[in-house]
């Protein structure tokens, strides 16, 4: 069965037209006929923001047309990521969403007012950013193994600075203890910069957050760096090893920007926008700009962002079910 089902998928691209029937000529490459807006759920001066005003210029001179930002904040993007799900899909209107507002909100959220999988279609990853399992200099540890017997020894488990609940970094520190069957307490602050600022003060003694933000304080000596929490080492900081590296090729946790677009957006379109915000995004200069705010360019195919939302989907929702993470 196996065999034939793979010989069917194999043969279907080959298949040839009857006899008579004319064979189809080259399609017409797909061009927007009116403004693009790309809708950022965000306010503007972020790192989403960002993503859209860095591929903004290389999307107007590729494709011949005015590419508009439209940010539209609220509810963690709940708002913004709506909107483009009610719009025609017609490759006019497309989503810059943070990786929270595509496989996070729909995990923690009781009604996101929008569903992932059947009202988006996927066109680009832009840029990714680790997180980082930090802590106070104090903290006797410089392992994954080192944190993990430290935090045996602390009763009840030691406290986490948590950037909030349902952020990727709180998400990321309870995969991190259910992997290593370890307790801690969340100590929630009121988003990263805040909750780095409180394992600084040795508050709260370690945390996972985003290697974008407290990466300038590992490299002064104010937190200690212990693993990266992704497929490849921070390039600011190139000694701290990831946590593959230490034994915990399951940890994956960090931020991502990517596009997509309404999910009856037709092919033509989606090809044409992932082949010129890719080009957009490989040029130096957009490369060099993300990498000042600790954001690396990982412009891929559409199938590569389709397999991210999916395995970050699955994760997030073990993750929440099995921490007993209270939904909103």
């Amino acid at each position: 069965m196996r065999r034939r089902h793979a010989l069917a998928l194999l043969s279907a691209p080959l298949l040839l037209p009857r006899r008579g029937q004319a064979q189809p000529g080259p399609q017409p490459v797909w061009a927007p006929t009116r403004p693009v807006t790309l809708v950022v759920p965000f306010p503007p001066g972020g790192p989403t923001d960002l993503a859209a005003r860095v591929v903004q210029q290389g999307m107007q001179a590729a494709l011949g047309q005015t590419v508009i930002v439209d940010n539209r904040p609220g509810a963690t993007g709940a708002i913004g990521s709506r909107f483009v799900a009610q719009q025609p899909g017609d490759g006019h209107t497309l989503l810059v969403a943070a990786s929270g507002t595509l496989t996070i909100n729909p995990v923690v959220m009781r009604t996101p007012g929008y569903d992932v999988e059947k009202d988006f279609t996927p066109v680009t990853l832009v840029m990714t950013a680790p997180n980082m399992l930090v802590v106070h200099p104090s903290v006797p540890a410089t392992t994954v193994a080192e944190v993990v017997a430290w935090m045996k020894t602390q009763p009840g488990g030691p406290a986490y600075a948590s950037s909030g609940v349902g952020s990727s970094e709180q998400l990321g520190m309870e995969l991190f203890k259910l992997l290593t069957k370890t307790e801690a307490v969340a100590v929630p602050f009121a988003g990263g910069p805040a909750a780095a600022t409180a394992v600084i003060q040795n508050t709260a003694p370690f945390a996972v957050l985003n290697a974008a933000t407290v990466g300038p304080h590992v490299q002064a000596g104010r937190l200690r760096g212990i693993a990266i929490c992704g497929p490849r080492r921070f390039p600011q900081l190139p000694d701290v090893p990831t946590m593959a590296e230490q034994g915990l090729p399951e940890h994956v946790s960090g931020s991502w920007t990517a596009i997509v677009a309404p999910a009856s957006t037709p092919e033509p379109a989606l090809e044409r926008l992932n082949q010129v915000i890719v080009a957009a995004l490989r040029t130096p200069e957009v490369t060099a700009r993300l990498a000042q705010v600790g954001f690396a360019v990982d412009a891929t195919s559409r199938e590569a962002l389709g397999t991210l939302l999916a395995e970050d989907l699955a994760r997030w929702r073990r993750v929440v079910r099995e921490a007993g993470i209270q939904v909103n």
